[in-house]
């Protein structure tokens, strides 16, 4: 079964930024932040993407990447 991921953990990892950062800059709370990182989420917000993607400079196809889920065993 496929999946979308986020690359948020990714795009802060290359570009020296850490979450408490970002969700000051962007003014997102924590939580909902952590959840679009662990891919635990069933919508996604069109406001934060357009954020992210001026944030990071990057498009929104830089942003998304669908995934395989690993069986679980």
């Amino acid at each position: 079964m496929k999946y979308l991921h986020i690359r948020l953990n990714e795009l802060l990892e290359e570009n020296g930024i850490s979450k408490n950062r970002i969700c000051k800059d962007l003014e997102q709370q924590r939580g909902n932040f952590n959840r679009y990182c662990r891919d635990d989420f069933q919508r996604v917000d069109a406001n934060l993407i357009i954020k992210l993607c001026e944030y990071f400079n990057c498009s929104v196809g830089d942003l998304f990447e669908i995934r395989e889920r690993e069986e679980e065993q």
